[in-house]
């Protein structure tokens, strides 16, 4: 819980925005954030609402997109080349 609270609100709302994307995994919000897939979850239920958080949830439990080990997603997405490559380094919102 320590490194949620030591997170900024324009990380929270770009780490919500990326647990709701279908094809972002975890370990992407883990790379650029430092969160775990149990710590977004719990940042997720701790800023939004009870009802949109069961939703949320109801989605992405079981998800295979979500998880990239579970995942060839990403190997056959047709991705722009004007898109940069994400890495481990952040990357600033638009």
């Amino acid at each position: 819980m320590k490194k949620i609270s030591m997170i900024s609100e324009e990380d929270i709302d770009r780490v919500i925005e990326m647990a709701w994307e279908d094809r972002t995994p975890f370990e992407a919000i883990e790379n650029q954030f430092g969160l775990s897939e149990s710590e977004v979850i719990s940042l997720m239920r701790k800023n939004m609402k009870a009802s949109s958080f069961r939703m949320w949830r109801a989605r992405v439990q079981g998800r295979v997109t979500k998880h990239s080990k579970m995942s060839n997603v990403v190997s056959s997405r047709f991705k722009c080349s004007r898109q940069r490559s994400i890495s481990d380094n952040k990357i600033s919102k638009r």
